[in-house]
């Protein structure tokens, strides 16, 4: 079974900020499918859902744990290296545009505390992420159109500012039109395999 995890942090005050891109996105596929109800495993404080992607069976799972400790919820389920190969984290990068997503395998966190708190508890990079982007496109130079880039604010303080501040509405709807989007990369990730979900989607 995979385990598709979606971070942000717990409470009604973060759920419309930036930093929550990963639980929102899953929370908008979750509306979709025909999955069960989220229940709450209070052992390793997260809320969890179970269901099918295409033939594969699934656990949706959100940790209500605050992001710098993501992989307190994460690692319980973890218990041979080839549960490594069935984990999949959903997440916000501030690196890439607001609508853009990324897949990724065994790389570094990237300085996403999330990401490095799962990296630290489990003891490895060897497993998949959606990197769903958050920031503003640049303008090209000459034209209205975008650049294909992030404009990202400079500055450690900036930068967590940005990142805790919420999505205006506009941003809502993109994430909301990108979810179908990582609904169909998930499928083909856990049906077909990362290297054909990543050559289709990360173009």
């Amino acid at each position: 079974m995979f385990i598709i995890a979606g971070l942000g942090n717990p409470g009604d005050e973060y759920k419309k900020t930036r930093h929550n891109a990963g639980r929102i996105i899953l929370e908008n596929i979750y509306k979709k499918l025909d999955f069960s109800e989220w229940k709450n495993n209070m052992k390793i404080k997260a809320l969890y859902a179970d269901g099918k992607l295409g033939k594969v069976k699934v656990q949706f799972l959100m940790p209500d744990n605050f992001m710098n400790n993501s992989g307190k919820s994460v690692a319980p389920l973890i218990k041979f290296q080839k549960d490594l190969k069935n984990l999949i984290v959903i997440y916000d990068d501030i690196d890439l545009p607001i609508g853009k997503m990324r897949i990724s395998f065994n790389r570094s966190s990237g300085g996403h505390n999330g990401l490095g708190s799962i990296i630290k508890v489990v003891k490895s990079e060897e497993f998949a992420r959606i990197r769903i982007g958050i920031s503003p496109e640049k303008r090209s130079k000459n034209s209205s159109a975008g650049s294909g880039q992030a404009k990202k604010p400079k500055g450690e303080a900036a930068i967590l500012k940005f990142l805790l501040g919420e999505f205006k509405d506009s941003e809502i709807a993109e994430l909301k039109k990108l979810s179908k989007k990582v609904t169909e990369a998930l499928e083909t990730m856990t049906n077909e395999g990362f290297p054909k979900a990543m050559s289709l989607y990360n173009n």
